[in-house]
């Protein structure tokens, strides 16, 4: 494991280092809510794609599941928890994207609160898939399938007063007030954030944001 300021040059050298295991090579970008998982991911597929390297970024939460199907689970305050993702159908996408030409891919659209199927394609001459998600290094059943998938697994550590604020300002985006943006932050979010430091499992890059 490597601690490191987030030097993108030096992450992607890493990457491009490391063996794949199939046709294209899978890197893993885990970390908890609002901890630059989606910023860093993009980055990275940016900095590969501008030294003649095709990479393309998909991201886990097009994974939530259905907000009527969380209501039968009683399960709708708490999304965003691992079990309120489809862990099944994320597994089989990852497998397929090792190989398969072209890949759709879902999508979350945060506004509306909803997955959108097949919202992304995953186009054939792409030679390295960056997924970022919260739970791609989590310890628990279903989740620890996922790591010997991976390629290369990246975590990003962050400050729990930074991931807060961060979060806070999240929902102030979403027309929540200040106390239940905070609520909405430490109610749910927060617990997220702990079960995901409390249960990682190894990376091979970690980077330390603040």
């Amino acid at each position: 494991m490597i601690n490191t300021a987030p030097d993108l040059t030096q992450i992607c050298a890493a990457i491009s280092a490391s063996p794949k295991s199939g046709k294209r090579r899978l890197i893993a970008v885990a970390g908890a809510p609002a901890s630059g998982k989606s910023t860093i991911a993009e980055q990275i597929a940016d900095q590969l794609c501008a030294t003649g390297h095709k990479a393309q970024v998909v991201p886990m939460d097009g994974f939530h599941l259905d907000n009527a199907e969380l209501d039968k689970m009683d399960l709708r305050a708490r999304k965003g928890a691992p079990e309120t993702f489809d862990i099944d159908a994320l597994t089989v996408l990852i497998a397929r994207i090792q190989d398969a030409p072209q890949v759709s891919y879902p999508i979350f659209d945060r506004a509306a609160d909803r997955a959108i199927p097949a919202g992304g394609t995953l186009c054939p001459d792409v030679e390295t898939v960056v997924v970022e998600g919260n739970y791609l290094l989590f310890d628990a059943q279903g989740w620890r399938d996922l790591h010997g998938l991976w390629d290369f697994r990246i975590f990003l550590d962050v400050p729990e007063p930074v991931l807060r604020a961060r979060l806070v300002d999240r929902w102030l985006a979403h027309d929540h007030t200040q106390l239940q943006a905070e609520a909405r932050a430490d109610g749910n979010d927060m617990a997220n954030a702990r079960r995901i430091y409390a249960q990682r499992l190894p990376c091979d890059l970690e980077v330390t944001l603040a």
